[in-house]
């Protein structure tokens, strides 16, 4: 079995401009920071990707997903 490696990841949601209203003017993490070993940065990549919450589904173009490798 192939070694694993330590990552974290987190999803970010930043709106447009011209759609941002009060209640939603800046950017917001919508999932927190997740540690995960995997194999590689593309397979943390799709797990974030499917943490996405449903709501934030017809938004990906504004959809930011961070991955560090450790």
């Amino acid at each position: 079995m192939a070694k694993g490696k330590l990552f974290e990841y987190a999803v970010l949601y930043h709106p447009r401009k011209k759609e941002k209203d009060e209640e939603e003017k800046a950017s917001k993490v919508i999932v927190d920071k997740v540690s995960v070993l995997a194999a590689s940065e593309q397979e943390v990549s799709i797990m974030a990707a499917r943490d996405i919450p449903t709501e934030y589904l017809d938004r990906l173009s504004e959809i930011e997903i961070l991955v560090r490798p450790f």
